[in-house]
């Protein structure tokens, strides 16, 4: 079959290549995590896919980077009114493929997955340096295309997380081929339809879904690729870094982390306790949340009886409902590796203050893969549930003494992508902030967000920065040129 019926709502499951539906001989299951039943057989691309879509990409590359910046923008703003004209079928459709809440959808991931275009529009028209002067000869720089761009993108917010690199691309002038994750693939197909109606040329746009080993792969050691853009995690990172080491193709890599949450003893405790339960949006799977929770010890038991008690009353159950706060994880893998670190974590000796275990009586009711909210407490700094990513409902409670100390236990981690700190002193705020190794670092808030600003992160957490110019410094090749005050001879005076 060529289409599935999602949410009510039509998804075409074949690729989107050159501007033509494409099929491959094998197909791959869509499970829904809210049932654990199939929505969809998926075309299971492979090199041959991934060659074709890079021939197209590489062909439309030509006109669409010779393209005029404002009509490149017009485009893109129209692919954002698509975008908010199917705002309810996107959310639909993404919630039954991936679990995560309908109501988040509707309110905050679609309507950014439109701005993302919009905003990327409006920076490329104003994108501009100035000239400048170097003994009397003029410098100026540009950013000019830089050719065909692998996108590969996760399932925890899959559509949002890919436009965040696609939008920036296209607006470049770049050609893209999109590799999006095989657990959630369906919004993918529909932004192919969003952008062709909108006017994207064939060829500038491409879809190739498939298995990470069979469809990234190839795509990250394609020789025709010029950016790679990846989210994910450090393993397949490490992989398709050295794919693209092989063609020095450069790369930008997001790849989660194992945030702190600093919390001192001058903070507004209920503040603090808001952001701390914030922190199992998404089922924990946020690449930005502050996962170790670090509280100066004057408040620790106060912070301990509050945030238990109101991580307690989050409700875990149908995501499609507007009172469920928790919905479930991605899928049944993904369920079992959360579990085995809670299980290693128990075994390990660490106290378990809330959860530590399946949510049974709802996987039975329903087939789904959920997991309850998940605190523990009594861990040891080298234990593997405090060091390495779980990318789940689970947090881990430790306390400190010292500023100085709680700054040393926020930055002993291989990771470096956010930091959230909690402080009611602004000297205290601006000195801890400064000493956080971190991409980003909030004070007193949480996943504010301005796409002018750089993102990205530290050690383990990635490889560059992208957002506003960012951005542009990436998908483009940065040039200067510098223009003597003496070149503007005749051919006759030259000789």
């Amino acid at each position: 079959m060529s289409t599935a019926v999602v949410a009510g709502v039509e998804v075409d499951t074949r690729h989107w290549i050159g501007g033509e539906r494409v099929a491959s001989a094998g197909s791959f299951e869509d499970v829904s995590p809210l049932n654990g039943e199939v929505i969809a057989e998926i075309s299971r691309g492979g090199q041959a896919e991934v060659d074709t879509a890079v021939a197209a990409a590489k062909a439309a590359f030509v006109g669409w980077s010779r393209t005029a910046p404002a009509e490149r923008a017009a485009i893109l703003h129209r692919i954002a009114d698509g975008v908010e004209a199917r705002l309810e079928d996107l959310a639909q459709v993404e919630t039954l493929d991936n679990g995560s809440l309908l109501r988040s959808h509707r309110r905050g991931v679609m309507p950014r997955v439109a701005m993302n275009f919009r905003f990327f529009a409006d920076h490329l028209l104003t994108l501009h340096h100035d000239d400048f002067d170097t003994r009397g000869h003029r410098n100026h720089v540009s950013w000019d295309p830089a050719g065909v761009t692998a996108i590969i993108t996760p399932w925890n917010a899959p559509l949002m997380l890919a436009t965040w690199r696609i939008a920036p691309a296209l607006a470049a002038g770049n050609t893209v081929v999109a590799k999006p994750p095989e657990w959630a693939p369906l919004t993918a197909s529909l932004l192919a339809d969003i952008a062709a109606e909108a006017g994207l040329p064939p060829g500038v746009f491409n879809v190739v879904q498939g298995l990470g080993v069979e469809a990234g792969a190839p795509l990250s050691a394609h020789t025709d690729v010029r950016r790679i853009s990846f989210t994910g995690s450090v393993p397949t990172a490490q992989k398709v870094g050295e794919a693209a080491a092989k063609n020095v193709t450069p790369v930008s890599f997001e790849l989660g982390g194992k945030s702190p949450l600093l919390v001192f003893a001058d903070a507004d405790l209920d503040l603090a306790v808001d952001l701390a339960v914030e922190q199992f949006d998404n089922s924990g799977q946020v690449c930005l949340a502050a996962v170790r929770i670090l509280v100066q010890d004057e408040i620790a038991d106060a912070f301990r009886e509050k945030f238990l008690a109101k991580a307690a009353t989050v409700v875990q159950g149908d995501s499609r409902e507007e009172s469920t706060g928790i919905g479930p994880l991605v899928s049944k893998t993904h369920f079992d590796r959360v579990d085995g670190f809670v299980q290693r974590a128990k075994a390990a000796g660490a106290n378990v203050l809330l959860g530590g275990e399946p949510n049974h009586e709802l996987n039975a009711a329903t087939g789904g893969f959920f997991y309850k909210p998940t605190v523990f407490a009594d861990v040891d700094p080298t234990m593997e549930i405090v060091c390495h990513e779980v990318f789940g409902p689970v947090l881990t409670l430790q306390t400190f003494g010292t500023e100085q100390e709680g700054v040393a236990m926020a930055n002993d981690t291989d990771y470096g992508l956010a930091a959230t700190l909690i402080t009611g002193s602004p000297e205290r705020a601006e000195r801890v902030s400064s000493q956080l190794s971190a991409g980003t670092v909030w004070i007193n808030c949480f996943f504010v967000r301005d796409l002018s600003a750089p993102f990205g992160g530290n050690g383990r957490s990635g490889i560059g920065r992208e957002g506003g110019t960012w951005s542009f410094d990436f998908y483009c090749d940065v040039k200067n040129s510098v223009f003597s005050p003496n070149g503007w001879a005749t051919t006759k005076e030259a000789n």
